[in-house]
């Protein structure tokens, strides 16, 4: 059996508790297993940090969304693709399991296709049509390339970032990533 868990940024944020790496570890004994991870609330932090602070937007059904740049993409990769990823494996590793931080630039592991424009509401409450910055939306997830990790006992961590058809970073939803590997 597969199991996608999608570890959101509130548990990344102080580091993985004992209690959540005990419970993949002893899942992982049992069933194949995927890890994609959040942490939006890092991302946040280290661009405003770095003099980039994430601008927000709220599309028309109400939902607060990062609105992706260019400078905010390449943060966006910088924090998930490497430190976010790569604390995660290193909590795992230190339990014993082989695991593997990937993106969804890593192998063509996510497909995805920029989104060219936005709708989203104004601060009057107005729908408003933006340029679509340097988000995406999922076309494909190469599955065979998952399978053969899980065949192999390694355990996937994988971090929201793919890549346009236009070699640009894109920022994706984390929760539409785990949907889509579930799904596969």
């Amino acid at each position: 059996m597969l199991i996608v868990i999608k570890i959101g940024g509130d548990l990344i944020k102080e580091g993985l508790s004992p209690d959540l790496i005990e419970d993949i570890v002893a899942t992982h004994k049992k069933h194949r297993i995927v890890i994609v991870h959040g942490g939006a609330d890092i991302v946040t932090e280290i661009s405003t940090k770095l003099g980039h602070p994430p601008h927000f937007v709220t599309s028309p059904k109400g939902f607060k969304s990062r609105y992706t740049d260019r400078e905010e993409s390449n943060i966006f990769t910088m924090v998930m693709a490497g430190l976010i990823n790569k604390r995660i494996v290193a909590s795992l590793e230190g339990k014993g399991i082989t695991s593997i931080g990937l993106s969804g630039i890593d192998c063509h592991l996510i497909k995805a296709v920029r989104k060219t424009q936005l709708v989203i509401k104004d601060e009057t409450g107005k729908k408003k049509l933006i340029e679509g910055g340097y988000t995406g939306k999922i076309t494909a997830i190469n599955a065979e390339m998952l399978h053969q990790f899980l065949e192999e006992k390694i355990l996937p961590i994988i971090s929201p970032v793919s890549l346009g058809e236009e070699s640009e970073l894109l920022n994706i939803d984390g929760d539409r990533v785990a949907s889509s590997i579930a799904s596969t």
